[in-house]
């Protein structure tokens, strides 16, 4: 696995943050509970693993994917 540039890691931290604010506005819940699910979430190791690629996929999709495969999360 290649070291993770500069570019990379901001790249990761703005696809984390559009996450939460995504989850938050979806669900209708204030970003400090969207960021505690989102960190409890499979999809954060996923992201930060940098696994399947699931970086390059539109944060929309991945938050709407994190609410079906993840609903435990939300009780």
């Amino acid at each position: 696995m290649n070291k993770p540039t500069d570019v990379d890691s901001i790249y990761k931290q703005n696809l984390e943050e559009d996450i939460i604010k995504y989850l938050a506005k979806v669900k209708n819940i204030e970003l400090r509970k969207s960021m505690d699910i989102y960190y409890k979430s499979t999809l954060s190791k996923q992201i930060e693993q940098g696994l399947y690629g699931i970086e390059n996929l539109d944060y929309k999709n991945l938050v709407e994917n994190l609410i079906q495969t993840e609903s435990y999360l939300f009780k």
